[in-house]
């Protein structure tokens, strides 16, 4: 049974993308079938993260959502992308950078449920073991579909009191939609703060799993999203936590 998992945060800057890309490589590396979506059609970015520039991108979601394509022709396969080697398959279903289709979504909308529509064609079109979700930050009625078609969702928060409002109101939000599994990663814990001790303080406040704290990292803000951070800093303490992220998501 395939795997539908929404990767959300209730701000922006919480590197949620970044989450969203790095797990999805360390599945693929395992021999599975991965999905991403980038769902955050109002700011497009994960795909610079597989090594693809915005105006070179000729068919994405946008084309589905407006032009009547099939979404599965705007599926990429960024297997050879990533700089490791990956047992499985990895495809990206990227949003478009053109201006003229971002005022399009931010002026006219769109047609959250032709989205729903479209993820659950991708699952059987492209034959997937897991599809990822990258959400738009907040809330919205496309978010709150993702989240009711997911088995899975993993919100992305830093240790700051917005986040932990922000949270609380996405975890609470995603309790009444009845979400099978929630879990959460605390993001760029400061250098001056016990990961652990973050852990533990963020399952008390929410009762909800915290599969791991992710240090600030200087390696990753100087990458600067040229690259996938597990497949560039393969031995690096954060990719075991990414690894530990990915083994979670598919127990």
């Amino acid at each position: 049974m395939t795997k539908i998992i929404a990767v959300h945060s209730f701000r922006g800057g919480t590197g949620k993308s970044n989450t969203t890309a790095n797990v999805a490589v360390l599945l693929a590396a395992e021999g599975r079938r991965v999905g991403v979506v980038d769902t955050d059609i109002q700011s497009p970015g994960i795909h610079i993260l597989f090594g693809l520039e915005g105006a070179k991108i000729t068919t994405s979601l946008n084309d589905y959502l407006f032009h009547e394509r099939d979404i599965t022709e705007a599926a990429l396969d960024v297997t050879h992308n990533v700089g490791m080697d990956l047992k499985g398959q990895l495809f990206l279903i990227p949003s478009s950078t053109q201006p003229g289709q971002i005022t399009r979504v931010l002026r006219e909308g769109y047609d959250a449920k032709l989205l729903t529509q479209g993820l659950r064609q991708l699952v059987d079109g492209l034959s997937l073991d897991v599809l990822m979700i990258d959400t738009h930050p907040g809330l919205n009625e496309e978010t709150l579909l993702s989240l009711i078609i997911s088995q899975t969702l993993i919100i992305i928060m830093r240790p700051d009191k917005q986040d932990y409002e922000g949270t609380g109101i996405t975890i609470e939000v995603a309790r009444q939609l009845e979400v099978p599994r929630m879990v959460i990663v605390v993001n760029k814990v400061p250098s001056g703060l016990e990961p652990e001790a973050v852990k533990v303080k963020v399952e008390e406040t929410y009762k909800c799993e915290v599969v791991a704290a992710v240090p600030f990292s200087e390696e990753m803000i100087n990458l600067a999203s040229e690259a996938i951070f597990a497949a560039h800093y393969p031995e690096h303490p954060i990719t075991a936590l990414y690894k530990q992220v990915a083994v979670k998501l598919v127990e």
